[in-house]
């Protein structure tokens, strides 16, 4: 055993949904680079394509295929399953990160926004997990199991809407199905993680992060002081996806720059 095998991904495969920006984009990154080959879906076919492109340039080991695919409806959830199906019958690693949200001041939050926001983040993500087992199941052994990935998020740990209200409660239920799936798939030999993001540059952080001053000003809001980047993602994909995370199943990681164990004020030492 060498560090390096710890985390090496060759002859995997993987399936990234959202993967062409953002965090996704971060993982694919990170999975090619240790050797997997990697499936990037997103609604957007053209940009997905465009993402793989963009990682085949880079010299890395592994290799990537961009597609659309949309997880937001039962169709769609199907469709994207089969066309996996028509490209693999293994999938070891499947990164349920496609995910949307909505924000709005509390006493103008719409009804709407709830049922968009839970039927991609959760429904979505628990459909096409479910959809996927046989693939999953083909990939996994003892000694290696095939992992799911799913992305939640800080504020679905801690007390924070932020006008964010369905968002957080759905990344909050992603974390309760991740453990719950853990539960009921180890003994199918396939383990169930989240990662809890806090603030990260993408399109849906980019009215926060979007220049280097804004990121500077949410980061000095972070506890460790920076908004997150991109080897923050690779290292916590790698170690799930590697041999070092095969015994590990249920967790949620926070990465977060300790935002996940903030707390009230220190009332006490204040008052002395």
């Amino acid at each position: 055993m060498t560090p390096a095998s710890l985390f090496d991904l060759s002859g995997k495969t993987a399936l990234v949904t959202g993967g062409a920006t953002g965090i996704g984009r971060m993982a694919c990154e990170a999975l090619v680079s240790a050797g997997a080959r990697v499936l990037i879906a997103s609604r957007k076919g053209d940009a997905c394509e465009a993402a793989a492109a963009e990682l085949n340039e880079c010299g890395y080991p592994g290799a990537a295929e961009g597609f659309a695919g949309d997880v937001s409806t039962d169709g769609g959830v199907d469709a994207l399953a089969a066309e996996v199906r028509g490209r693999t019958d293994r999938v070891h690693i499947l990164m349920n990160n496609a995910g949307r949200s909505w924000g709005k001041p509390l006493g103008s939050f719409p009804f709407d926004a709830w049922e968009k926001v839970m039927s991609l983040n959760v429904a979505g993500l628990f459909h096409l997990t479910q959809t996927l087992l046989p693939q999953l199941e083909a990939a996994a052994s003892d000694a290696d199991p095939a992992r799911v990935v799913n992305v939640g998020s800080v504020m679905g740990e801690i007390p924070m809407g932020d006008g964010a209200y369905s968002y957080a409660a759905s990344k909050s239920a992603v974390h309760q199905v991740t453990r719950i799936l853990a539960k009921e798939l180890a003994h199918k030999r396939i383990c169930v993680n989240a990662l809890a993001p806090g603030p990260f540059v993408s399109r849906m952080t980019a009215f926060a992060t979007a220049d280097e001053g804004m990121r500077d000003k949410v980061g000095a809001q972070v506890p460790l002081g920076r908004v997150g980047q991109p080897d923050d993602i690779a290292g916590a994909m790698l170690f799930l996806c590697g041999k070092g995370g095969a015994y590990v199943t249920g967790a949620v990681l926070p990465l977060s720059g300790g935002i996940n164990v903030e707390t009230g004020p220190a009332i006490f030492a204040e008052a002395t």
